[in-house]
């Protein structure tokens, strides 16, 4: 089996910035509150007439670049939303053409926020087969669109942006270990009714206001921080290392406090916890491939750090993976 390194990284956020001050004006919450009960200060919002595609691809050229890539040599593209430009065609087909690529396979999954660390797996799954050289994974989802701005409880959660990975073969393997997990019996607790076959789009649907995000937020939170204990520790006994020992944790980027949670139970520093929460609110799949990029570029992580990830979304889904930069 052939082994599997990240050479590129990239992140795309809208220039639109929704502050928590603009949230003050339309709901019943405060600054301070959302600070406090979050960890959130800002969030981006993609401009009128773009779409998810647009900003996979935007991340795509920025990985490309990381890596000394041309479009042209990347094998597969791999999408991971829940907002696609459109049910189909796939939003990686579109990916595709408008990165000038060859007419290489493109194509969508659908698992919510765990969907960084999902096409990690796939990605790593599609080379260690022989089956593809180098692949571009982009976990990329406009949020703002499905939000509901009625709805204090979720309004101040949501933000878009894209993030990407160009995976390639290597001799030494470099993505050291995988746990994934789906539990559909609580898909009542974090998901969007309307929009499928199950409800399609009606005026009836519309009026109800089924096509935006619902969660029982308290819910979530709870087994959130079990479930991404259980996914870290899990990649981490795949890898044969102690949680202790890394030199870097990158929670989903959706609450503070269940971040810090997982933290806490790695028995990692304040210092190792990657967090870039503040400036772009939780955006679904991509926020763990954003604050792995920040921090790349900002030089923190170097090569050879050994970078723990654990998520958590809707399915309800949760995944875990070590990474060794």
């Amino acid at each position: 089996m052939k082994g599997v390194q990240i050479v590129g990284t990239g992140h795309y956020l809208p220039k639109e910035v929704l502050t928590n001050e603009y949230f003050e004006k339309i709901v019943d919450t405060s600054d301070e509150w959302i600070r406090t009960r979050t960890g959130m200060v800002k969030r981006h919002r993609v401009a009128p007439g773009e779409a998810t595609s647009d900003m996979c691809v935007e991340a795509a050229k920025n990985a490309l670049d990381m890596a000394g890539m041309k479009p042209e040599d990347i094998d597969l593209i791999m999408v991971g939303t829940v907002t696609p430009d459109m049910l189909f065609p796939a939003t990686g087909a579109l990916v595709q053409h408008k990165l000038g690529c060859r007419n290489i396979p493109g194509f969508d999954f659908e698992i919510g926020c765990s969907g960084f660390i999902y096409g990690l797996a796939m990605g790593y799954s599609f080379i260690t087969s022989g089956l593809y050289k180098n692949v571009l994974m982009i976990a990329a989802d406009a949020l703002t669109t499905i939000t509901d701005y009625t709805d204090r409880n979720t309004c101040v959660l949501f933000g878009d942006a894209a993030s990407a990975v160009i995976l390639t073969s290597l001799d030494k393997n470099k993505l050291l270990g995988f746990s994934l997990g789906a539990d559909g019996s609580q898909d009542k607790i974090l998901y969007m009714p309307g929009g499928g076959s199950k409800i399609p789009a009606t005026e009836e649907s519309v009026k109800n206001r089924l096509h935006y995000i619902k969660m029982e937020g308290q819910s979530v939170f709870k087994i959130a921080v079990e479930r991404m204990i259980e996914a870290l520790k899990s990649a981490c006994d795949m890898a044969g290392i102690e949680p202790s020992k890394l030199d870097y944790i990158i929670p989903h980027q959706a609450n503070l406090r269940i971040m810090d949670a997982v933290r806490k139970f790695a028995k990692l520093d304040e210092d190792k916890l990657v967090n870039t929460l503040a400036e772009h609110g939780n955006t679904s799949a991509s926020t763990i491939g954003i604050a792995f990029d920040k921090f790349v570029r900002d030089g923190k992580i170097k090569r050879g750090n050994l970078i723990g990830m654990t998520t958590f979304g809707a399915g309800l889904s949760w995944g875990g993976a070590v990474v060794e930069f």
